[in-house]
């Protein structure tokens, strides 16, 4: 991904920062979870969404442990090895061998990122050890797809 890219991915990321948490929403300023983030950042830097998602419980099917996050991500996004990089999706475990249920958009390389979680709406955190050591996969936004 070009450092425009980038650039434009952190940008769009960082204009939802005091959005309020809403859980299955995506509207900048009004309401977002984690997927609604990234799907709203999506339709700013690279147009329509592949697909919408269908309704999800907060616990995003913890009981049937299928991995949905991760598998909308191989579909969608462009799969990374080695160390993030400004712009780039984090899909995180929030428990040991439990499923990837967390995302966030890498903002900076202190590193920060923006994500929205319960009680805080759409926020800047330190990628600190704790989130750091909980990341499943990381992935690009597909821009030579378009």
């Amino acid at each position: 991904m070009s450092i425009d890219a980038r650039l434009a991915v952190v940008n769009a990321a960082k204009g939802w920062v005091g959005t309020p948490y809403r859980h299955q929403a995506s509207a900048r300023g009004a309401g977002a979870d984690c997927l609604g983030l990234i799907r709203g950042v999506w339709r700013e830097v690279l147009g329509p969404e592949p697909e919408l998602p269908p309704p999800y419980s907060p616990d995003w099917g913890e009981t049937g442990g299928e991995e949905v996050l991760l598998a909308a991500g191989l579909r969608h996004l462009t799969a990374k090895s080695g160390p993030p990089e400004p712009g780039d999706v984090l899909l995180f475990r929030m428990r040991a061998r439990g499923i990837a249920k967390h995302l966030g958009i890498l903002t900076d390389p202190a590193p920060r990122f923006v994500h929205a979680y319960t009680g805080h709406g759409v926020v800047e955190s330190p990628l600190s050890d704790p989130w750091r050591r909980r990341i499943a996969a990381v992935f690009e936004f597909p821009f030579e797809r378009f």
